[in-house]
């Protein structure tokens, strides 16, 4: 197995407890929180990752005060109008998954153009979910299959894993191998539930806007350290030297 990931999914939990154990309101807290993701997509791209998916904004998030969403969408804005032309020069292709028909039509043109803009790039793959959510996922796929088996074109008795996966909204990425999520829950939270069926989980204490280059370097470790069997079994160790079987 490789020691480097090829996809690496992050929750980035905590930034509204970071703010407040500051007494700062929730809003503090998500701006401190765009410092980690920048080292995030900086760390990935130098090391060989393929793939970084963040779980910026869930679907149960719209529930939120509608100030914090607000200024939610409005960070969402400064950030890709701020850092897409950095991402194209670092050759980063960008992607919104999620339902983005919910998102303000400002937002939804930004993203269109940042995508647009980076759909040519090799490097990094970088998909952000924005009103997103594992469940969504889920349905929206079953609706396009079975819009499919209602004209004719398919039928249903040859619906495969690998069919139904192609109608996800990460169809065209690895599924993640390692799961980070910061603040101290132990959960997924509604997040790739259908990718991250074999993916190595790792949870850190650490708040996202406190999450460094060395939290990332240990969760990377946990990685290397792991053995992927996929349901098998591990390999036979060799024999040691001197021992004869019996």
């Amino acid at each position: 197995m490789s020691a480097t990931p090829r996809h690496v999914a992050i929750i980035m939990d905590g930034n509204g407890r970071w703010a407040a154990a500051r007494g700062l309101p929730r809003h503090a807290g998500h701006k401190a929180g765009i410092a980690p993701v920048r080292m995030a997509i900086e760390e990935c791209s130098q090391r060989g990752v393929e793939a970084l998916t963040l779980f910026a904004f869930s679907s149960e998030n719209w529930g939120r005060p509608s100030v914090e969403v607000s200024g939610i969408m409005n960070l969402f804005l400064d950030a890709l109008e701020r850092e897409t032309a950095q991402l194209h020069a670092n050759r980063v292709r960008v992607r919104i998954i999620g339902e983005r028909r919910a998102l303000p039509v400002r937002l939804q043109a930004l993203v269109a153009a940042a995508q647009a803009q980076t759909a040519g790039n090799d490097g990094l793959r970088l998909q952000l979910a924005v009103s997103y959510g594992g469940r969504w996922d889920i349905v929206q796929a079953n609706q396009r299959l079975a819009e499919q088996c209602l004209v004719g074109a398919l039928n249903p008795r040859d619906i495969t894993e690998a069919h139904f996966a192609s109608f996800l909204e990460l169809a065209d990425v690895p599924d993640p191998d390692l799961f980070i999520r910061t603040g101290g829950e132990r959960r997924i939270s509604n997040f790739l539930l259908w990718n991250l069926a074999y993916t190595e989980l790792y949870f850190s204490d650490s708040l996202w806007p406190d999450f460094s280059l060395a939290h990332l370097e240990e969760a990377l470790a946990f990685f290397a350290q792991r053995e992927r069997r996929f349901g098998l079994t591990s390999p036979p160790s060799p024999p040691v030297a001197g021992q004869s079987g019996s």
